[in-house]
C-alpha cells in the first residue's frame, strides 16, 4: 500500500480517556497498532479535552497525572493519530450507539479496541464487550477486545502517588512520575543554610504526591538532568500555616531558574515531613537526606 492510499485508509482506533499513558493504556495501544498494521488502516486514538467528570459531576474529577497537552503529545509520540473532542453536555448524552456511528461517519472507524474496563455513551455503562461487539456490527464497525494488564488504572496510579509511594505509581506508569511547572520566588531560606532550592509551582488540576521528602530527577530547561531532593508540604520548622509548597534542592547545582520551566521525575519516598526544633538539626537532616538521594 503507498503513502496516498495509507491516508485515504480507515482507522484503527480505540476511545477513552488516557491519563498517564500508563502500561495498561500501552497495551491497549500495541493492539491499536498491530491490527492497523495487518490490515493497512491507521492506529488513532479519540480522547477528549478534559477528565468526563469535569463536566458530569466537577466535584469528583480527579487531579490529573497529565496535562491534556502532554497526553496528546505523548499519545501521538507513540505513533498514533490523535482526535481530541472537546467533551460536552451534548456529547456526554449520546447513546453507544449514536457514538459507534459518529465514529463510523465522522472520524473512519473500522475497527475499535476496546478496553476490559472501557465504556462510553450514556447506556454504556450497563454494556457488556459483547453488546459493544453486536452495536458494532450495526455500523460497521469491528469490535476487538483488547489484553488486559490487572491492577493498572489511572486511578490506582493517582492513590499511589496521593499517598507517596511514588515507586508503586512508576512501575504502573512504566516510568516515574514527573511534576512540570515554573520556578516561582521563594522565602530563600534554603539559601541561608546551604541548601538553595527551586519552588516550583506545578500547572493546575496536577497530582501532586503527599506531602514528604523525595529523591528525584530535576530536568532542567536545556534538558540537563540532575538529582534532587524534594520537599513537599508546609515546612513546620520554618513556621505556622505556611501554603503547601514544592521545594527541590538541585544537587551540585548553582543558578538562577527563575520563572523558567523545570520537571521533577520522582524517584523514592525518603521520609515524612516533620517540624526540627532548629535549623541546625534541619541542616543536619538535609544534608543526610542528600547523601541518601545521590546513592
Amino acid at each position: 500500500m503507498n503513502h496516498a492510499e495509507q491516508n485515504t485508509a480507515g482507522r484503527v482506533a480505540t476511545v477513552g480517556t488516557f491519563d498517564g499513558v500508563h502500561r495498561g493504556h500501552r497495551a491497549v495501544l500495541q493492539t491499536v497498532k498491530r491490527i492497523a498494521d495487518a490490515e493497512g488502516l491507521r492506529p488513532a486514538v479519540i480522547t477528549f479535552d478534559r477528565h468526563p467528570l469535569e463536566v458530569v459531576a466537577p466535584e469528583r474529577a480527579p487531579k490529573r497525572l497529565m496535562t491534556p497537552a502532554d497526553e496528546a503529545a505523548t499519545l501521538a509520540s507513540l505513533g498514533l493519530e490523535v482526535e481530541v473532542i472537546p467533551f460536552t453536555r451534548e456529547l456526554m448524552g449520546l447513546s453507544a450507539g449514536e457514538w459507534m456511528e459518529r465514529m463510523a461517519r465522522d472520524m473512519g472507524v473500522r475497527t475499535l479496541v476496546v478496553g476490559y474496563d472501557n465504556t462510553f455513551g450514556r447506556d454504556g455503562i450497563d454494556m457488556s464487550v459483547a453488546d459493544y461487539i453486536r452495536l458494532g456490527r450495526l455500523h460497521g464497525i469491528e469490535v476487538v477486545k483488547a489484553p488486559i494488564v490487572p491492577a493498572i488504572s489511572s486511578s490506582a496510579i493517582r492513590r499511589a502517588v496521593g499517598e507517596g509511594r511514588v515507586e508503586k505509581a512508576a512501575g504502573m506508569l512504566g516510568r516515574p512520575y514527573s511534576l512540570e511547572g515554573t520556578v516561582e520566588q521563594g522565602n530563600r531560606l534554603g539559601r541561608t543554610i546551604g541548601f538553595p532550592t527551586a519552588n516550583l509551582r506545578p500547572e493546575a488540576g496536577r497530582l501532586v504526591p503527599a506531602n514528604g521528602v523525595y529523591s528525584a530527577d530535576a530536568i532542567l530547561p536545556g534538558g540537563e538532568r540532575r538529582r534532587a531532593v524534594v520537599n513537599i508540604g508546609v515546612r513546620p520548622t520554618v513556621g505556622d500555616n505556611l501554603r503547601p509548597t514544592v521545594e527541590a534542592h538541585i544537587i551540585g547545582w548553582h543558578g538562577d531558574l527563575y520563572g523558567k520551566e523545570l520537571t521533577l521525575e520522582f524517584l523514592r519516598h525518603l521520609r515524612d515531613e516533620r517540624r526540627f526544633d532548629s535549623l541546625d538539626s534541619l541542616k543536619r537532616q538535609i544534608e543526610a537526606d542528600t547523601a541518601e538521594a545521590s546513592r
